[in-house]
């Protein structure tokens, strides 16, 4: 590059100008010298308006242009579902309603439903097996119509999921021979239930679950079915369906059963303690079991009648071996003899009716106490004399009577029993109590047909025992005592001196025992 000239248009000033410029050729590359380039033309003046009129045709052109390729794509999808849409699970991208349904129908055909049932291997039915065929009521085609076919290009970034009902038809007499033909429905197959049931078991009353069994309702079996395919389900439980299977009448959770075991579980703890004066006898629950049924495998048997029965048989028992009422039992007499006695009037009786009652109440309240029984008939004490120490003692052979009183006598007096040599006026032995006191009264023997009696006597205090028969005073007998019974004796009282009776009468109790004996 030259330097700066210092030669000019004679003003002395340098020129911002630029010189010419000279390519010399060195080696074929041209150097520029500065004296010898070109002048330069002026530079033509930029029409910026005529640019952007072309920039912006070639925009409006590719504009159109997309236009219309996206209004044909849009087209395209006008009948055509967008990319990513599927129907009941079916991928039905770019098919049509039509195309779509085929797609569904198709499916469709393909079903088939597993069935679960008891006590045998699952099965299926096929759609086939019952001419399954998909349904169309237009709802493929009203999803289609649905679509903005300007908004296709969402497919491309999002999927879109619809479920359709999916009708179906099928043969309905088909499915019937179909469920008749499973193996949960042949007669081999059909198991009773069992009922739930209470047993003893583990020391207590418990409640043995039912059996379910298998034995199908066919009905049941069809309709629960039919739902289910309906419905489009690919698996039914038949057991899980209620009313398909028979049921038990009683299962565990019937509120009979549990109250049938509260009940039995009161029974077997029931302990009812029996006092017979120093002796007891302990009715428990162990005893209390063994009056139950059973079957085979353990069930309770309800059978009221019969633990009634044995209720009633174990007071029976205790009857036997506690009454004294119409038994014999030794009496040591005051001259120091044993002998015995027979006493239908006095002594320990169990009202066997009433008590059967109470203690079939005991048990089933599960009642743990100790009482006596209930008794129709009491004595004076329990035990080998039953007597006790307050009795009167009437010594039939010895002609002597005895008061005694806590132990010890309190009165006593020579008698005239009935006459020895007429067995009909003989003073029976046997133990008895007082009817009641009059005072005074007629003593009158049997009626003669006149109207008439065998005898009357003026008393004037009467204390009969035993029937016709009682102590009262005799003024007409001559003496008390010896052998005046013998020949001079009564009709079968106890004849008494005035004083005597009038004493005896005063002092006399109703429940004391007269005891009569030879």
């Amino acid at each position: 590059m030259a330097g700066k000239d210092t030669k000019g248009n004679g003003s002395g000033q340098k020129s911002a100008r630029p010189q010419k410029v000279t390519y010399v050729a060195v080696d074929d590359q041209p150097i520029i010298i500065p004296s010898q380039m070109p002048e330069r033309k002026p530079k033509k003046k930029i029409n910026w308006k005529k640019g952007f009129q072309a920039a912006g045709l070639t925009v409006c052109m590719l504009a159109v242009t997309a236009a219309t390729a996206y209004g044909g794509v849009s087209y395209y999808y006008s009948n055509r579902f967008f990319e990513g849409t599927f129907i009941d699970g079916i991928d039905c991208s770019g098919m049509t309603a039509y195309e779509a349904e085929e797609a569904i129908a198709d499916k469709v055909e393909d079903y088939s439903i597993e069935i679960t049932s008891r006590n045998v291997e699952n099965q299926s039915i096929s759609g086939k097996d019952i001419n399954y065929r998909y349904a169309s009521h237009g709802e493929v085609l009203e999803l289609l119509k649905k679509q903005k076919p300007l908004e296709w290009v969402r497919g491309l970034f999002e999927q879109t999921s619809y479920a359709t009902a999916m009708d179906a038809t099928y043969d309905k007499k088909l499915l019937e021979e179909q469920v008749k033909a499973l193996e949960c429905a042949k007669e081999e197959n059909q198991i009773a239930p069992e009922n739930a049931y209470v047993a003893f078991q583990n020391d207590k009353f418990e409640i043995v679950p039912e059996t379910e069994g298998s034995e199908i309702l066919l009905k049941e079996a069809y309709k629960a079915l039919d739902n289910a395919i309906n419905e489009d389900n690919t698996s039914i439980d038949l057991g899980a369906v209620p009313d398909v299977y028979v049921e038990a009448d009683l299962t565990s959770e019937s509120p009979e059963l549990k109250e049938e075991v509260e009940a039995y579980n009161n029974l077997a703890n029931a302990n009812i303690t029996y006092t017979f004066g120093d002796s007891a006898v302990v009715l428990d629950g162990s005893t209390i079991q063994t009056w139950l049924q059973f079957d085979d495998k353990g069930q309770l048997l309800q059978n009221d009648a019969s633990f009634q029965q044995k209720v009633q048989e174990y007071v029976g028992q205790l009857a036997a071996q506690f009454d004294t009422v119409g038994t014999e039992r030794p009496f040591n007499t005051t001259n120091g003899r044993t002998v015995y006695v027979y006493g239908s009037a006095y002594g320990w009786q169990i009202d066997q009716a009433a008590e059967t009652e109470e203690l079939l109440k005991d048990i089933k309240s599960g009642e743990q106490i100790s009482r006596d029984p209930i008794y129709s008939m009491t004595a004076n004490a329990h035990g080998y004399n039953d007597f006790g120490d307050t009795y009167i003692e009437v010594d039939l052979s010895d002609q002597h009577m005895y008061y005694y009183q806590n132990g010890s006598i309190i009165m006593d007096s020579e008698i005239v029993s009935g006459q020895m040599s007429d067995p009909s006026r003989q003073t029976p032995s046997g133990v008895y109590t007082l009817y009641y006191k009059k005072s005074p009264d007629v003593l009158r023997g049997p009626q003669r047909p006149d109207g008439g009696y065998e005898y009357e006597a003026n008393v004037n205090f009467w204390m009969p025992f035993n029937g016709g028969i009682g102590f009262h005073d005799a003024t007409w007998q001559p003496y008390f005592g010896g052998d005046r019974y013998l020949y001079g004796g009564s009709h079968g009282c106890i004849n008494l001196p005035y004083d005597a009776a009038a004493y005896l009468y005063n002092i006399i109790d109703y429940n004391v025992p007269i005891i009569c004996f030879y």
